[in-house]
């Protein structure tokens, strides 16, 4: 099986908020769902998510494809979204995105040999007052990040690389 008997039983919660003729309308939870356990999409999960939603397969790869909180290729165990949209820019959006990728030595789309870290560029995430912000795993935002605030976050990170050993 794809998924773990405890995803099926979230996507079905997902499920039972609509009506029978509508399933698809989940989608979006039962890809973050599945993302959350495999921590990337591949074209086996997608397959997997489409059949067990019912719908092709082909929609749910245009669902994923759309939204770039979505992994479609594999990640880091950390994937920090860094938002350079204008607002945040003009913030110190790109400096706070050069520090972090001179601190790890990567570029956008890139993830470090560890398998640890991936940064990319994230669009706008509703937060311009408290730019420049960062994203970690599309869950945890990351506010007012100075190059010490940046720092300070890639070490926490850092250190749960000994947990997983």
């Amino acid at each position: 099986m794809v998924l773990s008997e405890q995803a099926l039983k979230k996507i079905d919660r997902e499920l039972a908020k609509f009506p029978a003729d509508q399933r698809q309308s989940a989608v979006m939870a039962a890809l973050a769902i599945a993302q959350d356990e495999t921590s990337w999409l591949s074209p086996e999960v997608l397959q997997f998510v489409a059949d067990y939603i019912g719908m092709p397969a082909v929609a749910v790869q245009e669902v994923a494809t759309f939204y770039n909180m979505y992994n479609t290729k594999p990640v880091g165990k950390f994937k920090i979204s860094v938002c350079t949209n204008l607002p945040c820019a003009l913030s110190g959006g790109e400096r706070a995105a050069k520090h972090l990728r001179e601190k790890l030595g990567l570029g956008y789309k890139e993830t470090s040999a560890d398998g640890m870290f991936t940064i990319v560029e994230g669009e706008c995430m509703g937060a311009c007052g408290d730019a420049p912000v960062m994203l970690v795993n599309n869950k945890r935002m990351c506010s007012w990040m100075t190059n010490d605030k940046i720092d300070a976050l890639v070490g926490e990170l850092s250190a749960q690389k000994v947990e997983l050993k």
